[in-house]
């Protein structure tokens, strides 16, 4: 229960970060689409796996049973996502080293004081180039991605061994499994038994006639 708890901790977070780089992401497909151009490929691989995680994540967050039955299998695409991730950075790494605001100074700074109060002017002046912002935040929140999936990797480990070590649920698990199984036999024996029976009666007509 408590790797539980913790689970669902990292996968909001996970949900959180990954929204706003799939609006941001989504921004420069929609403007290259519009502009008749290819996507740069280091937007659409990061774009993509944040498209595919975020549904995996909110998937794997609302069905709980599904998720706590098959811990290795989720634990196992989570991994492959830090490896998306960091491929996904990789192809981004450009806009790392990239200078996103700019100031100038355009002139002298003064301060008057006149009949109506006091006004001034700055000469300084600064501007924050939009696309690049936000190349870096998506840049940013593809790094925080792959240490929480990373971080949700280890919490499944740690919630498959703990299973294991539960004696009580593994026999509950070991008494379903062998109902159903039980069940699925049972439900073929009669389905047969069945068709004997019709094929005997059939045969007995035949004699008699």
């Amino acid at each position: 229960m408590l790797g539980y708890i913790f689970f669902t901790f990292w996968r909001l977070f996970q949900i959180v970060t990954l929204i706003p780089t799939l609006g941001m992401l989504a921004y420069f497909v929609s403007l290259n689409q519009k502009a008749n151009r290819l996507t740069p490929a280091s937007i659409l691989t990061l774009f993509i796996v944040s498209t595919l995680a975020a549904v995996w994540a909110i998937v794997t967050l609302f069905r709980r049973k599904s998720t706590q039955r098959s811990t290795l299998y989720v634990a196992f695409v989570d991994l492959c996502f830090v490896g998306g991730f960091i491929a996904g950075v990789y192809e981004l790494r450009a806009i790392s080293s990239a200078n996103c605001s700019s100031v100038t100074d355009s002139g002298p700074t003064y301060l008057s004081i006149g009949t109506n109060g006091v006004s001034g002017s700055s000469g300084i002046s600064a501007s924050i180039k939009k696309d690049c912002a936000m190349q870096k935040a998506s840049f940013a929140f593809g790094i925080m991605n792959c240490i929480f999936f990373f971080i949700t990797f280890m919490i499944l480990l740690f919630m498959h061994r703990t299973r294991d070590d539960d004696p009580v649920q593994y026999r509950t698990e070991v008494t379903r499994k062998r109902r159903s199984h039980d069940s699925r036999r049972g439900h073929s024996r009669s389905g047969g038994g069945g068709s004997t029976h019709r094929r005997s009666s059939r045969d007995s007509r035949r004699y008699y006639v």
